[in-house]
């Protein structure tokens, strides 16, 4: 079992920026990805952006947050940001932090949500 949990979030105006923190706690070492969603409606949820817990640290992104948002790790810390910079009012949602166990398809593990408001 893991527990992940977020905070960060909060209330902008477009153009501000928010960095929000997740840490997950448990058998760490079983997990090989981790990242940042949010609803999309009809969709389900977003990938927003994730990074391999490894020594490569590759990154994804949505193609709407490319170059605003830079998601970052520190592994001895099992901490996980989320820089959001020139915020719009399309990225107003609840961002949920999520893990994925090595050698499985979809997340399997998720926080609770921090809220994101930004209003124009």
């Amino acid at each position: 079992q893991f527990q992940l949990r977020e905070s960060g979030g909060g209330s902008v105006q477009a153009g501000e920026s928010l960095k929000l923190s997740c840490t997950i706690s448990g058998e760490t070492w079983s997990i090989c990805e981790w990242g940042w969603f949010r609803p999309l409606e009809g969709q389900g949820r977003e990938l927003v952006s994730s990074i391999s817990r490894d020594d490569y640290a590759s990154r994804k992104y949505a193609d709407s947050v490319k170059g605003r948002f830079t998601i970052s790790q520190d592994l001895a810390k099992n901490s996980l940001w989320l820089e959001m910079n020139n915020l719009n009012t399309e990225d107003a949602a609840v961002y949920y932090c999520a893990a994925k166990r090595c050698g499985a398809v979809n997340y399997g593990y998720w926080g609770q949500g921090t809220q994101v408001t930004v209003s124009a």
